[in-house]
């Protein structure tokens, strides 16, 4: 007889973020099937209003697990540059204001803002980190409400540097611009794959699905 195994929910509604996760807990040797928030329609929107990615990403853990009654997994992420003193950091997403445009257009304007304000800075000082929070958040009934019995956070950083001009057609965000040590190539000039293997969100997320084999 077969063992269903244990549903473990994103907290996104970005369908490719799901077989990524599904991707990585298999390789952990996990037996999760790994879900999208595409599955709870009337999940709600959790605002990123923590000043940190750790903060932002067990907000959202916390809120789906409760709502869901499974074990929740989310994350936050962006990126750092050392001569805007760690900024754009938690509002990487809205660096050029409003919030919830749409998404290419967003990302041009951000990652040209950014090109702009480092115009005059030499290569020398155009360090940068791509850093990401993955959070987990295990529910338990206590009577009719959900509760959180257990969290977790961990992070993962990518170190680099960045262009002055963008390079590349994949990936989203300011992947045109950011090169990772030990590489010639953007982020946006890898494939999936390649950039999965050193990314922020990749190591994160392996992390915690160690923390995740202690809970299944």
């Amino acid at each position: 007889m077969s063992v269903e195994r244990v549903r473990v929910v994103l907290a996104t509604r970005n369908a490719k973020k799901v077989p990524e996760m599904q991707a990585i807990l298999t390789g952990a040797g996990i037996a999760a099937e790994v879900v999208g928030l595409t599955e709870f329609p009337d999940a709600p929107e959790v605002p990123e209003t923590e000043p940190t990615f750790a903060g932002n990403a067990l907000l959202k853990a916390r809120a789906i697990a409760r709502h869901t009654g499974l074990p929740a997994v989310a994350d936050d992420s962006g990126l750092r540059v050392d001569e805007l003193n760690g900024m754009p950091g938690v509002l990487s997403a809205r660096w050029s204001g409003g919030f919830g445009d749409a998404a290419p257009d967003k990302d041009a304007a951000n990652l040209r803002l950014v090109l702009d304000q480092l115009a005059d800075t030499p290569e020398e000082r155009r360090g940068a980190e791509f850093v990401a929070a993955a959070a987990l958040a295990v529910p338990a009934r206590d009577g009719a409400a959900v509760e959180i019995a257990r969290e977790e956070v961990v992070e993962g950083t990518l170190r680099g540097r960045l262009l002055d001009h963008p390079r590349g057609e994949n990936g989203f965000g300011y992947d045109p611009i950011f090169v990772p040590e030990g590489e010639t190539r953007t982020t946006a000039e890898m494939s999936a794959e390649e950039k999965n293997a050193i990314s922020h969100r990749g190591i994160a997320f392996r992390k915690l699905a160690e923390r995740l084999r202690e809970v299944l």
